[in-house]
């Protein structure tokens, strides 16, 4: 058994010291910080790179990012960006093809890069979300060789949420703000009388090793217990909720339903809810050349089932429609998703609500297909199922 620490307390000299110890051992960090207006995901140098006294406020269809006084820096709801972007990255070149002078055919293969990241600042839903993907993308006869690559070298730094935003519901999708397994290591914020500090917990040996090589202080009870009531009470504030119901059924037996209707008349189709999801992993290919002809390139890149082309097939899309497109979306996340890969697809990080241009909430809707079934106004429902 390793003596390195499992638990710790960090300050905000610890934190940097954290960014500096995995620096040094030739991780690329990335971490939240503020750009354009937003808190995205980024390289950074140091603990001052990232979003200390800045929060956001979310909503359907909007985001604002607002300064707070207290300091904190994991006090914000989830951005415009999940962490799929630097593992299951919007393009990749598979293969290079170049033509010689006499014709000869050369086509090289493009291996997949091998970075060595260190992600600061993982959400519990977030750790959920590339749980999801791991069995997505490394999982059956054919496993995506980029993002097993990519995956494999990944240091994970969870940062349990003690600050739901508005369009936050992780517990009703079977999730919470604490961090139980998937990270190597996990920071809780505290903002208290006796300071602001982060109680630090290693969940793998890479994670003590770590530990071990970063400053910090012992886990004191007072911060043990402020840390896991930060998190508790996390749990009970998240701004929505799915109805209370089996999702799997009601999709299925909602396939029919007239709600289709109501949101196919709002719905862009311009996918943005597939783009923020962490989950969504749906790719295609393109073929790309030069003017002579002489070089081609195939890359991968992300692709939308809402995308008219999707779905297309000799003579049209089988999805050709508005209602058809995002019933396929919400089902699959919800319930089909099961049958492959034996989970749900939706962890509750509600970007899909905050990032859709007009406002859609799937938690709304999924109420309202519940509400149809049921055949009720929405009214009578009981309020959980409303939120």
């Amino acid at each position: 058994m390793s003596n390195n620490p499992a638990t710790g307390v960090l300050d905000k000299d610890g934190l940097d010291a954290l960014v500096q110890v995995l620096a040094a051992r030739g991780r690329t960090v990335i971490g939240p910080t503020v750009r354009d207006g937003a808190i995205v995901l980024a390289a950074i140098g140091s603990a001052d790179d990232l979003p200390f006294g800045w929060g956001s406020e979310v909503e359907a269809g909007r985001y604002r990012l607002v300064p707070r006084a207290d300091g904190a820096v994991f006090a914000h709801s989830a951005g415009p960006q999940s962490w799929k972007t630097f593992l299951h990255p919007q393009r990749e070149k598979l293969w290079s093809a170049e033509r010689s002078p006499d014709g000869a055919l050369t086509v090289t293969e493009n291996p997949p890069e091998q970075p060595s990241y260190a992600f600061l600042g993982v959400r519990p839903c977030d750790l959920r979300a590339i749980a999801i993907q791991d069995r997505v993308l490394t999982g059956g006869r054919y496993p995506d060789r980029g993002y097993r690559t990519r995956r494999t070298g990944a240091f994970l730094i969870a940062a349990e949420c003690t600050e739901p935003g508005a369009t936050c519901f992780c517990v009703s999708m079977g999730g919470g703000p604490a961090a139980d397994s998937g990270f190597d290591l996990a920071l809780t914020e505290v903002l208290d009388e006796a300071g602001h500090r982060f109680l630090v917990r290693a969940g793998s040996e890479a994670g003590r090793d770590i530990l071990a090589d970063v400053p910090h202080g012992p886990a004191d009870a007072e911060t043990e217990y402020a840390a896991r009531a930060a998190v508790d009470a996390a749990r009970d504030r998240m701004g929505r909720a799915m109805p209370p119901v089996d999702l799997r059924t009601l999709m299925g037996e909602s396939l029919e339903a007239d709600r289709w209707d109501d949101v196919a008349a709002r719905c862009l189709t311009c996918g943005n809810c597939t783009m923020v999801c962490p989950t969504c992993f749906c790719t295609t290919t393109e073929e790309v050349t030069d003017l002579t002809g002489d070089h081609a390139e195939r890359w991968l890149r992300w692709d939308s089932c809402f995308d008219g082309d999707f779905s297309l097939l000799h003579g049209g899309p089988v999805r050709a429609s508005a209602r058809s497109r995002y019933r396929q979306w919400l089902t699959h996340k919800l319930s089909t998703w099961y049958e492959q890969f034996g989970s749900s697809g939706c962890v509750g990080c509600g970007r899909c609500v905050t990032w859709c241009p007009v406002g859609i909430d799937i938690t709304e809707e999924a109420a309202a297909l519940y509400e149809e079934r049921a055949g009720r106004p929405r009214h009578e429902q009981p309020k959980e199922t409303r939120r």
